[in-house]
């Protein structure tokens, strides 16, 4: 008797943590996939540039992917495209408009790898095996948001996106509130809902409340306006431009990634700028200070981003002036909050003005608070409630948020990257099945050949440093011939320890010559792995310090 199909739902990125957003929904012998995002590094993961979602599950399925749906141009949704799609033997891409302009610029840098990407619009339908997906327009920090309806033979599941509802936005329209009550007629099976605001009470604060704000800077500046933003925040570009054409400034863009933003959102229409506005930041020099507006990467106080290569006097053309006003017009990502910190303190040593969000709203979410999620589950009134995007607390208080508005507790299922849920057109379950989730660490060129081993010997180098000890041994004899080399780094200063050093080389030879004895039928890696071990108890003993230690052997 064959079994009866379930709708599976296996979230790859973006459950119990903020980005890498992945999710496969599979039916049968059809996938589709939402999203594909990377997430940014731990402090406790040195050299390590981003992480990307493990993609085991679909190893051997790579026929069954019928294709790649995009919600947005951001890179905790887009990032790992460029990694995995090659892997998953190129299915169909469908973005919209930006996010395909963003991601087809991303791709430059990565010139054997093409894709196939096309672009729908909110009046778009998808037909892929047995999926066929629809699309309703949201509101986020970006323009081209696409939220989606998912329609499978088990029902109807909508998946919204990053999402926040704005009445008046700015470079974008307000989302269509109709379109998607219309859909929450639809008696809909499941609603999987951004959770990374649920921890904020209350309405998003208008992008057009911040253009009030920011007038009012700009009003009260006496030099130039210098504000520091994610280079994907199109809306608050243009508000900067727009802003500084009523007071007569110039603009100039400085960031490469925010440059390609903006020549790919003018180009399709989402920035209005007028004839004369931008100029190239060597031109900044050529007006008074009062008509100039700098808008550039760095509020995040990233070590190569525009911002910090002014403020530590590297930047070609711009350094910090008295009367200079900067701008931090985003909130800081948890962990960047030290190095944030300690970039205001060169801004405010430099005399400049300093204005960040917690002083006034120069920064919108752009993640739905308490009543925007409240609103989206009323208009779309699904019988199963999949909270997503958000570390776990922020899912496990958005399913408490959707039981104030009628969603019993028993019908909310609060998940984990790997853990498949299973739907059917009356039951839903959050099962014990677990697929590969683990991270995938991309190094420069390298992706996922950094695991956990590798990032076990940074963590204990950057923490107690590497002690190497290089030894010569007369292969006949297997004694140790003159003294042995150490070289110490991050873990003590060798001129001032002389006796820990005297110590150390008179021990290495003695376990040389005791290992490498040629009675013994030498095998050199029991030599090194000799010397590795006493030597690093022997070094723990004196410091209570455990560096790498690196035993060189050479036999002659």
């Amino acid at each position: 008797m064959e079994q009866k199909k379930k709708l599976r739902i296996i979230p790859l990125g973006g459950l119990g943590e903020i980005g890498k957003n992945m999710t496969l929904f599979e039916y049968g012998q059809d996938i589709i996939i939402v999203d594909m995002g990377l997430q940014f590094p731990e402090e406790d993961m040195p050299g390590i540039d981003y992480i990307i979602p493990n993609i085991e599950y679909l190893r051997g399925k790579e026929k069954n992917i019928k294709g790649v749906f995009i919600t947005h141009g951001h890179y905790d949704h887009i990032g790992a495209i460029p990694h995995l799609m090659p892997k998953l033997g190129n299915p169909p891409m469908f973005a919209s408009a930006l996010s395909a302009g963003i991601i087809k610029k991303r791709q430059e840098d990565y010139p054997n790898k093409t894709i196939n990407i096309n672009v729908v619009n909110y009046d778009s339908k998808i037909n892929l095996g047995t999926f066929k997906v629809e699309f309703f327009h949201v509101n986020h920090n970006i323009p081209g948001v696409l939220g989606m309806v998912i329609h499978t033979p088990e029902g109807i599941v909508v998946h919204t996106g990053d999402f926040k509802f704005d009445h008046s936005p700015v470079a974008d329209k307000p989302a269509d509130i109709g379109r998607i009550a219309q859909i929450g007629t639809k008696n809909i099976l499941a609603l999987m809902s951004d959770s990374t605001a649920a921890e904020v009470p209350g309405y998003s604060v208008s992008e057009n409340e911040i253009q009030k704000v920011l007038d009012d800077i700009f009003i009260k500046a006496e030099g130039r306006v210098i504000v520091a933003t994610f280079s994907s925040l199109i809306s608050r570009i243009q508000q900067i431009i727009t802003i500084s054409e009523k007071y007569g400034r110039k603009v100039a863009i400085d960031g490469y990634s925010m440059r390609n933003n903006v020549e790919i959102a003018s180009e399709l229409g989402y920035l209005k700028v007028k004839k004369g506005t931008l100029i190239k930041t060597d031109q900044i020099k050529n007006f008074p200070d009062n008509k100039v507006s700098l808008m550039c990467t760095g509020a995040q106080g990233e070590e190569k981003a525009v911002l910090m290569r002014i403020v530590n006097k590297e930047h070609r053309f711009v350094n910090i002036k008295k009367g200079d006003s900067v701008i931090f017009s985003s909130s800081v990502v948890p962990g960047n909050e030290r190095t944030v910190q300690n970039l205001k303190d060169q801004l405010y040593r430099q005399q400049a003005h300093v204005v960040h969000y917690k002083m006034m709203d120069v920064h919108a979410g752009g993640h739905g608070q308490v009543e925007d999620l409240k609103m989206m589950i009323n208009l779309i009134k699904p019988k199963y409630f999949i909270p997503v995007h958000g570390n776990y607390y922020m899912l496990k208080m958005h399913a408490d948020i959707a039981e104030t508005v009628g969603v019993p507790q028993s019908n909310s299922l609060v998940g984990s990257n790997g853990q498949v849920i299973e739907l059917t057109a009356d039951s839903a379950t959050l099962t014990k099945e677990k697929v590969p989730a683990n991270h995938v660490m991309v190094d420069g060129l390298g992706v996922g050949d950094v695991g956990n081993v590798v990032l076990r010997d940074r963590q204990q180098m950057s923490e107690d440093g590497m002690f190497t000890v290089i030894v010569i041994i007369d292969g006949k004899t297997g004694k140790v011939l003159g003294q042995p080399d150490i070289i110490s780094r991050g873990f003590i200063y060798m001129k001032g320890s002389p006796e820990l050093i005297r110590e150390t080389k008179r021990r290495v030879v003695e376990i040389a010559n005791k290992t490498a004895a040629p009675e013994n039928d030498v095998n050199w890696a029991y030599v090194k792995d000799n010397i590795r071990d006493q030597i690093g108890q022997f070094l723990f003993d004196k410091t209570q310090r455990r560096p790498m230690v690196l035993p060189v052997v050479i036999e002659v």
